[in-house]
């Protein structure tokens, strides 16, 4: 390449590369008009449209849009783990999960979003968050049409509709709608809080309750009301209070059709038809819906 100077083996690959200099994306999705270098490209986005699935697991039947996807899930078969964090001992099955987690003890950043310089510590956060800036929303919903700017958000609201949990805690048997539910369940079993604040060094068990703290420090409320302009340190309480404008109620029962604007409210209604009552008083036993009522109590 005469701009870089990278060498390749391959003259397609040159011209695939050079691509990346002149910014060219000759290669347009014609559902939503996306553009792309690659054709290669444009065929998995495609996918995001169509549900295709092509890359089957021949042990489970999994099927996936990518074939990456199903190396990576290949490995929970083997249940191996080759990959340990030197600093706290976890290990991972694939070295790029390592390196993101790595970065959790150092705060590393190294993708900067070029439109406002907010950096991320995992290319996938700065794709989601340069649709902030530019209102894509690319998955839609089959059932009822709500589009989503990230897959895995389309994912958790077709949930809303199938009430389908999917991922179990092999601990307690309590299944929850999103693996990252489960993460932080997981780790009321075992106390592990892996995520430190590197100005006070205040631990969390969760990545997005870290960063929501280390804003009580810089006071930062990057989340800001396209409505009003009220600005917020957090984007799901940015997403509750445009609720209040909207009137929108995402949450629906799918026993009784009761609708909720907030998942909390929505989790709590549930309990009602299941008689679920998690919060247990340890001096006598009696149970409670609420932790509220438990407090009281």
């Amino acid at each position: 390449c005469h701009v870089c100077r990278k060498a390749f083996s391959k003259s397609s690959n040159l011209r695939r590369h050079e691509m990346i200099h002149t910014g060219v994306k000759p290669h347009g999705c014609h559902l939503c008009g996306k553009s792309f270098t690659h054709c290669s490209d444009l065929r998995k986005h495609e996918r995001i449209h169509t549900g295709e699935k092509l890359y089957g697991c021949h042990l489970c039947g999994k099927a996936f849009s990518k074939s990456y996807n199903l190396r990576r899930h290949e490995v929970i078969h083997t249940k191996e783990k080759p990959n340990e964090c030197h600093l706290c001992g976890k290990a991972f099955a694939h070295c790029s999960d390592l390196r993101k987690h790595e970065r959790t003890h150092f705060g590393e950043k190294p993708y900067g979003c070029h439109l406002c310089g907010k950096t991320f510590s995992k290319t996938s956060y700065l794709r989601q968050h340069e649709r902030t800036h530019n209102g894509e929303k690319p998955y839609g919903c089959h059932l009822c049409g709500k589009a989503f700017t990230h897959c895995s958000h389309l994912r958790k609201h077709e949930r809303t509709h199938t009430g389908e949990k999917p991922y179990e805690c092999h601990l307690c048997g309590k299944a929850f709608t999103e693996s990252s539910v489960l993460r932080r369940h997981e780790r009321t079993h075992t106390g592990e809080k892996p995520y430190e604040c590197h100005l006070c060094w205040k631990a969390f068990t969760d990545s997005s309750v870290l960063k929501r703290h280390e804003r009580t420090h810089t006071g930062e409320k990057p989340y800001e009301c396209h409505l009003c302009g009220k600005t917020f340190n957090h984007s799901s309480v940015l997403r509750r209070h445009e609720r209040t404008h909207t009137g929108e109620k995402p949450y629906e029962c799918n026993i009784c059709g009761k609708a909720f604007n907030r998942s909390y409210n929505f989790r709590l209604h549930k309990r009602i038809h299941t008689g679920e009552k998690p919060y247990k008083c340890y001096l006598c036993g009696k149970a409670f819906r609420k932790y509220f009522n438990l407090r009281q109590h």
